[in-house]
């Protein structure tokens, strides 16, 4: 019996029993990767055609072919279609081999479950909350990327070897149902909940939603597994009632072997721990958390203090999370997301700090808040306005609830048409107006706030900062962080 090589996933074959497809051409094509995005196909990989609301795979599975994939993953329904496209391309499959399955997503999912299970002795470490996921995470266990959705986790399982000894996912929902999926693939043996907030409350309809979905990453407990949520989330004693397993509780009266915590501004937190001192790096109390549901988890573990304190002084911010830069002007970076939580968050850090200088915020729109978008964005003007702020820039046309919402909170004190009053608040929609009106507005010496959804492409008005010599240019890429993304999560 001829020796598997250890870079095969499986053959073309193996994944079709595992997932019960049916396979037309080479049965013992060799699949050593997998790829849902055609332009990563290449010889050895899986390509997964996958039906989108803008684009479907099956019409990038010719392009797949022809870049050397050796399987692809079809729907059964798109069959004759497929065949006829790769007909009408003058192709034939030669080595390669299709699998078609009654649904591509599902398919995935199946085949990251099985492969995963074949990593004997894993430790899985998931994270998920409405904020602070993948923050924790990083905490947890530094990784390079971040692919967290139904789709990105299956794909992250296949970075998964058996040298592997712990994995730590981020596990990451928007809709109903879809963490049911991730612990199916998954199935944590210690699972965090970050915290419960209004993250997506358009798509899942209430925060007791959210709650409800969130805990289903106990759902694959048994018994032996262990969970950890906030102690001061207003949904901790339902998140841990019923759960097969011991919960257990994080944060500043309940992370165990906590001795202090002192701030240091922008340049973060000093944690004592277990008679061990950190330079924790990430600033902010919303960081904070997130450092200290890592420190929980390896309590739990019984790692060595010195060990667990010198990786945690050694996190480092992805790119649009809590990023701070320096130059004649400093600048707070926290644009790959926004929800309420999180902005507040990011308002009151940034209200918290000592500065001798002016401070500025540039807040964008909050994206899937659904019917209380107006709410919740009037209600973040009426924060910004009552902040330590001396101007407020607002970006994007959710953001007009929040600049009537703080004209009338009477905080104002300079409104766009010049008339002089306390406070300076601008609203744009358009990214060269605003860029051009706080370019006007700075001078040496301020400190600026930049939040928003990932949807606004805030880093657009970052860059200009850059550009214009106020703020110091990162050495890594400002676009990709500290290294361009590689995949899911960390396993060691």
């Amino acid at each position: 019996m001829t020796e598997r090589r250890a870079d095969i996933l499986f053959t073309a074959g193996e994944a079709a029993g595992m997932i019960g497809g049916a396979c037309r051409g080479n049965l013992g094509a060799a699949i050593r990767s997998v790829a849902a995005d055609s332009r990563k196909a290449e010889a050895g990989t899986l390509f997964v055609a996958m039906p989108g609301e803008n684009v479907d795979g099956h019409d990038y599975i010719v392009a797949a072919l022809r870049q050397g994939a050796a399987c692809v993953l079809a729907a059964a329904g798109r069959k004759e279609k497929v065949l006829a496209d790769i007909a009408a391309a003058g192709l034939g499959l030669g080595e390669a081999c299709l699998v078609f399955v009654d649904s591509p997503l599902a398919g995935l999912q199946a085949l990251a479950r099985e492969h995963r299970r074949r990593m004997k002795g894993l430790l899985r470490i998931g994270v998920t909350g409405s904020s602070g996921k993948t923050t924790t995470k990083e905490c947890i266990a530094m990784n390079e990327g971040n692919l967290n959705s139904d789709i990105g986790l299956a794909l992250s399982m296949f970075s998964l070897s058996s040298v592997h000894k712990v994995g730590v996912f981020e596990m990451g929902m928007n809709r109903v149902g879809e963490m049911d999926e991730l612990a199916a693939i998954y199935e944590p043996d210690i699972g965090v909940i970050t915290n419960i907030g209004v993250a997506h409350i358009g798509l899942i309809g209430s925060r007791e939603g959210i709650a409800a979905e969130k805990k289903k990453i106990f759902s694959r407990f048994t018994g032996a597994q262990r969970g950890f949520v906030w102690d001061g989330d207003a949904f901790k004693d339902f998140l841990k009632e019923g759960v097969r397993g011991k919960v257990s509780e994080f944060g500043l009266s309940s992370t165990v072997g906590l001795e202090g915590v002192e701030s240091r501004g922008l340049e973060g937190w000093k944690i004592s721990w277990q008679g061990r001192e950190c330079a924790f790096p990430l600033p902010g109390r919303h960081n904070l958390l997130n450092a200290l549901a890592a420190l929980s988890v390896a309590a739990e573990l019984g790692l060595d203090p010195a060990l667990a304190a010198a990786g945690l002084s050694s996190v480092k911010p992805l790119f649009g999370r809590s990023e701070i830069f320096s130059g004649p002007v400093s600048l707070v970076r926290d644009c790959y997301n926004a929800n309420p939580d999180s902005v507040a968050a990011a308002i009151d850090f940034c209200d918290s700090v000592e500065w001798a200088g002016r401070k500025i915020y540039v807040l964008g729109s909050m994206r899937e808040l659904g019917s209380s978008s107006a709410e919740e964005h009037a209600a973040m003007g009426r924060r910004a306005a009552a902040s330590s702020a001396d101007a407020i820039f607002f970006f994007g046309d959710e953001t007009k609830a929040s600049l009537e919402a703080a004209f009338a909170a009477k905080s104002a004190v300079r409104a766009n048409d010049g008339a002089k009053v306390e406070k300076t608040i601008f609203h744009t929609n358009d990214l060269k107006t605003l860029v051009d009106a706080v370019l006007g507005y700075l001078r040496e010496g301020d400190l600026v706030l930049a939040k928003a959804s990932r949807g606004l492409a805030l880093e657009r008005f970052t860059d200009a900062l850059f550009a214009a010599g106020l703020v110091k240019a990162p050495d890594r890429d400002a676009k990709t962080g500290a290294a361009a993304p590689k995949g899911g999560a960390h396993a060691s």
